[in-house]
């Protein structure tokens, strides 16, 4: 999914405010990683991630995975932070960062 500069921008703005909700260390991207953060982009369509290993073509590794087996897309990488997003097919207005 490509986001125009304007959606990037809006969602960095939302973004900021963010807390991490899963936390990439280094056993890498276990299967219990995928899944999580599966649910939250479900649950909240733009989520932070945290990366906590050395390297950073390992990290931009990592990311890049990631996205690709949760069907995301990065719109920010700052430091060990990454916020990706994926639209949900009904988000829930609760729980939704895009609508609150």
């Amino acid at each position: 999914m490509s986001l125009t500069p304007e959606q990037k921008k809006q969602m960095r703005t939302i973004g900021h405010k963010l807390n991490p909700i899963v936390t990439v260390a280094g056993k890498g991207l276990t299967e219990n990683i995928q899944l999580e953060v599966d649910r939250a982009l479900d649950d909240h369509e733009l989520i932070k991630v945290k990366f906590v290993v050395g390297d950073r073509e390992v990290k931009r590794a990592l990311i890049q995975e990631l996205c690709a087996i949760v069907e995301a897309t990065l719109v920010q990488e700052i430091g060990n932070i990454a916020l990706i997003y994926r639209r949900a097919a009904e988000p829930n207005p609760k729980l939704s960062n895009l609508l609150r």
